[in-house]
């Protein structure tokens, strides 16, 4: 049995079109998405539309990620106050997006599981933990972090979410973290998969890693109108893939209550903190 497992994508069709050629030519018997499809990039109407037809046609599976529960949340509830909408606007641009489409998304589940044939090596799979969708397992991670995360009766335990490939072992369980196709966050700007092979009552498992036409996603973010209208965090979402690290976190550490705050404006907070990387 051969399963490959991709996550997110973030909007980046340019790398999600080679992956899916990959995939395709490799012939799985499954093919799961780990979530964050859509959101943070600028082709998100084309990469769920592209995962939608797969899904119909050739009966991949998708997973919900946080950046899925993110805009499900904005095309319910407007912002409620013009701070609010300034810091995700990158999100509602991608409601505004979708359209319609976005609906087709609620029924994502959270989890999935499966076995090998004619066996009980159980493998599941979630874009986060079982503490959540947002909570990741990066090589950074202690152990004594994963307790009461991951189910007790299984072999491999496949998560994504932090955009860095990751093979580790916690209490005989094996973890696999596969990675990012569109904006990987471990130095290395190729897209990133997962191929499982279940063989003699064992999942084996590697890491894929593609180069893809990076000018076009670059192109993309111009032309979509992503840095001009999703707001100034487009600019930090964007050195983020340019540069295959994550900054965010060390953003919003340092200046997201000084903006909640009023006492600097997003965009002179985000051009500040450009001039420093």
């Amino acid at each position: 049995m051969k399963v490959a497992v991709f996550s997110d994508v973030q909007g980046n069709i340019a790398a999600l079109e080679v992956v899916v050629a990959d995939i395709e030519k490799w012939q799985p018997d499954l093919v799961i998405l780990n979530g964050d499809l859509i959101n943070r990039g600028p082709k998100n109407r084309e990469c769920l539309r592209l995962f939608n037809e797969k899904a119909d046609t050739q009966g991949w599976l998708p997973v919900r990620g946080n950046h899925e529960d993110f805009v499900l949340h904005c095309a319910e509830n407007r912002p409620k106050s013009a701070g609010e909408a300034e810091l995700r606007r990158f999100a509602d641009w991608t409601t505004q997006q979708l359209g319609a489409d976005v609906y087709s998304m609620v029924s994502w589940p959270d989890h999935l599981s499966l076995h090998g044939p004619q066996s009980d090596r159980w493998l599941h799979v979630t874009h986060g933990t079982l503490a959540g969708n947002r909570d990741g397992i990066s090589p950074s991670v202690p152990d004594d972090h994963l307790h009461g995360k991951i189910p007790d009766d299984i072999d491999l335990f496949i998560t994504a979410h932090t955009h860095k490939a990751l093979q580790r072992v916690f209490e005989n369980k094996r973890i696999l973290n596969v990675g990012s196709v569109g904006s990987p966050f471990d130095g290395d700007v190729r897209a990133s998969y997962a191929r499982l092979l279940f063989s003699n009552d064992h999942w084996q498992s590697e890491i894929i890693r593609l180069e893809y036409y990076r000018e076009q996603m670059a192109r993309d973010c111009i032309e979509s109108g992503f840095l001009s209208e999703a707001g100034p965090l487009a600019s930090v979402i964007y050195r983020e893939w340019e540069q295959a690290a994550l900054l965010m976190p060390f953003w919003n550490r340092k200046y997201r209550k000084a903006v909640q705050s009023g006492e600097i404006t997003l965009e002179d907070a985000v051009n500040e903190f450009l001039q420093t990387l």
